[in-house]
């Protein structure tokens, strides 16, 4: 039995540290702050009880005696609790009074660190806390104390005096008394000042302005204001991405979007991930490979559930495919055999049934067969054509899609307009997103596909296609929304 105080960093999930995600994936209860990122409490096992004891300015799920109590109590039961904590327990994050009370009621911890917003939020502004010639140090200050009431806990004043870089947490609400407090104390009007709002999030903004003009801006929480020369400099690099303060949904099975999800995060833009396909296994049978000729896969999936499954337990030994002449359309398709050994004769240059038809060589002999490997829903475009050249094709289904979990929340944005693309990467997607939203949403985001085959089904269910990736890859598709979402001026597109 142990409660874990974990750092799970100022809201960028890879900002977590691999202890805070290891003590998550062992979990039998988390608690956690109303701004956890929900990748995080994914880590978690699924059966595991997540507790909201989030508090927010003028409210609290639970005030601090009772996530104390909380906490001893899940503890005592000899669960692994996992205490989510933003930024770092021990840097105004209360972690400390939640650490004695677990040591006063002998209940075991653990603190693992987190990346606190004081030094992060400033480092995604481009702004270092730290500067050769300009701050020799940092003093981090809370501004949830009132400057103005009669015995301050903080010394602005002194702060004032003591140079380098004043960085505030928590002082949105006084801003301007704080602004006010520090001029006082003698510091100058024409003082930098940077204030990060959401930082290290898809949604973070920076503001730049002077000490004297502070309390002329509309300070938000939660914000990180950093005061001093520094403040003065523009390393900027996380707001300047193409797809920063974007929100893009993408719609593929949730084990084949880490690829997809994973550029246009590093790409700046806010993933809301619907996988509204999941990938079932169909039991098959191999039948006698020596009978066939050509050997096609249609997709990656195809290849995966093929050689895992071939040859139960062990899956299929390339060596069985040694006479085989094998196709793949896309170039996704081809790696994927080639991570298997297989590299594939015939990859055409479109990436659809059609450009693979025009690609086939004429028969070596009459009647030489061609095994596909597919999904249960794939077109027989491919089959027929194949056929018609004088081929015998046996299909062989080895997996098939299913509709997927529905996220409510996540569907709720979608409806609201609140994102500026969805992406499809096959018909199956666009069939059950629009499933599952109720149809074609009235305030429809961008729609960009994958292929030809995707636009024609979001046409037919009544979507505005708005691009088409003019390569059918996910690396395409990202391409595609770059040229579409990015505007020289910063500004978000109109959403429709």
């Amino acid at each position: 039995m142990t409660v874990y105080l974990v750092g799970a960093g100022p809201g960028d999930p890879g900002l977590c540290t691999r202890r805070g995600a290891e003590v998550l994936g062992a979990a039998d209860v988390v608690v956690y702050d109303r701004l956890a990122p929900a990748e995080l409490l994914a880590l978690a096992p699924a059966g595991a009880e997540r507790i909201d004891v989030g508090k927010a300015p003028g409210r609290a799920a639970l005030d601090q005696d009772a996530i104390n109590a909380l906490l001893v109590e899940r503890g005592r039961r000899g669960a692994t609790v996992v205490r989510l904590k933003g930024g770092d327990p021990f840097v105004f994050g209360r972690g400390g009074e939640e650490a004695e009370a677990l040591l006063a009621a002998g209940v075991p911890f653990e603190v693992v660190p987190g990346v606190t917003s004081a030094i992060a939020a400033p480092a995604y502004a481009g702004v270092p806390v730290t500067h050769r010639g300009l701050a020799t140090h940092v003093t981090i200050v809370t501004g949830h104390e009132d400057p103005t009431k009669d015995a301050p806990g903080v010394d602005w004043g002194a702060l004032a005096r003591a140079g380098g870089t004043l960085v505030v947490l928590m002082g949105a609400a006084r801003a301007s008394r704080i602004a006010e407090a520090l001029l006082a104390g003698g510091l100058s009007a024409d003082t930098p000042v940077a204030v990060v709002r959401h930082g290290t999030r898809p949604d973070q903004h920076t503001d730049r302005t002077t000490l004297g003009r502070l309390g002329q801006l509309e300070v938000r929480a939660p914000s990180a204001i950093v005061i001093g020369p520094v403040a003065g400099l523009r390393l900027e690099w996380f707001e300047s991405r193409p797809l920063h303060g974007r929100t893009v949904v993408v719609t593929r099975a949730r084990e084949q979007a880490s690829e997809l999800t994973g550029r246009l995060r590093g790409l700046g833009a806010e993933v809301i991930e619907l996988p509204t396909i999941e990938i079932e296994r169909v039991p098959f049978t191999l039948p006698p490979l020596h009978r066939y000729a050509w050997l096609v896969f249609t997709s990656v999936n195809g290849v995966r559930h093929f050689f895992d499954r071939g040859l139960a337990p062990a899956g299929l030994d390339a060596r069985a495919l040694a006479h085989l002449r094998v196709a793949a359309i896309g170039p996704a398709t081809a790696d994927e055999l080639a991570r298997r050994g297989i590299r594939a004769d015939l990859v055409p240059e479109r990436f659809v049934a059609e450009s693979l038809l025009e690609s086939f060589p004429a028969p070596g002999a009459p009647g030489e067969r061609v095994l596909v490997a597919r999904a249960a829903e794939a077109r027989d475009v491919l089959v027929e054509g194949l056929g018609a050249q004088g081929r015998v094709v046996d299909v062989l289904t080895v997996y098939r899609t299913v509709v997927g979990p529905a996220d409510p929340d996540g569907l709720a944005r979608v409806r609201a307009g609140e994102v500026d693309a969805v992406t499809f990467t096959s018909s199956s997607t666009v069939t059950n997103l629009t499933g599952l939203l109720g149809g074609v949403p009235r305030r429809q985001p961008l729609a960009v596909t994958i292929g030809p085959v995707t636009s024609e089904r979001a046409r037919a269910l009544g979507w505005r296609v708005d691009a088409e990736a003019a390569e059918h890859t996910i690396g395409g598709l990202c391409d595609t929304l770059v040229r579409l979402l990015r505007r020289p001026d910063g500004e978000p597109p109109h959403r429709r």
